[in-house]
């Protein structure tokens, strides 16, 4: 089973392999914008929808609208057309509006920054939550996605059933200074490289040390 030592490895050499990749949409708002709200509603925009078509939403949405307040001042058919062609867009605009509603009726308008009151938000989970904390407040978390969670165990990190089951293991194994951009590097890597099915294991730079759990085909 893949040890710390290991992971240190596994780590550097995904660092150095993604620097000419472009960073998740989440990531790159963080960057950008700076703002707590501005990563929340982009985590929301994000979801089972590709970067290359969220992060395009993100910069046009963002010039027009970037309050609580200013996206409760929208119909839904409006936020529906401003964030097409997000995946779910229509539920999407839902939330949206209750997320807003409910930051400015229990926290003044401000997105909290830990993690049991984020995730006490309606719609927002616990990659979201955890994503919130690094990306807009850059504060320690454990976010894990299903690239997360695939890699992790096709590494031979750890050995979990689910996503949930993932963080906690990543938060009891994983030394802290790998947490908060552990997820954008796997991300990264599952989009292009450790795919969900055949993995192009011939082009990865950690194949030497990866068990390639539960892989059956590769290229």
């Amino acid at each position: 089973m893949l040890d710390n030592e290991g992971m240190s490895v596994v780590v550097k050499r995904l660092r150095k392999a993604l620097r000419e990749l472009p960073d998740p949409s989440v990531t790159l708002v963080g960057k950008k914008f700076k703002d707590p709200f501005l990563v929340l509603i982009s985590c929301l925009l994000s979801l089972r929808t590709r970067d290359t078509t969220t992060w395009p939403v993100c910069q046009r949405l963002f010039a027009k609208v970037g309050s609580p307040d200013g996206f409760l001042k929208l119909s839904p058919a409006e936020l529906e057309r401003l964030i097409y062609p997000v995946g779910f867009y229509k539920t999407k605009t839902r939330t949206i509006l209750a997320v807003c509603q409910d930051l400015k009726q229990r926290f003044q308008g401000q997105v909290p920054s830990e993690l049991e009151a984020l995730l006490s938000l309606k719609g927002v989970g616990r990659k979201t939550a955890n994503l919130v904390l690094i990306e807009g407040f850059g504060k320690q978390g454990m976010c894990v996605d299903t690239h997360v969670h695939r890699i992790s165990n096709r590494l031979g990190y750890v050995r979990t059933k689910s996503p949930h089951d993932t963080e906690f293991a990543l938060r009891k194994k994983l030394p802290a200074p790998y947490w908060n951009d552990y997820n954008a590097l796997l991300v990264l890597w599952g989009q292009n490289i450790c795919k969900p099915i055949s993995p192009l294991c011939s082009k990865c730079v950690v194949n030497t040390i990866c068990e390639r759990r539960g892989v059956l085909i590769s290229r």
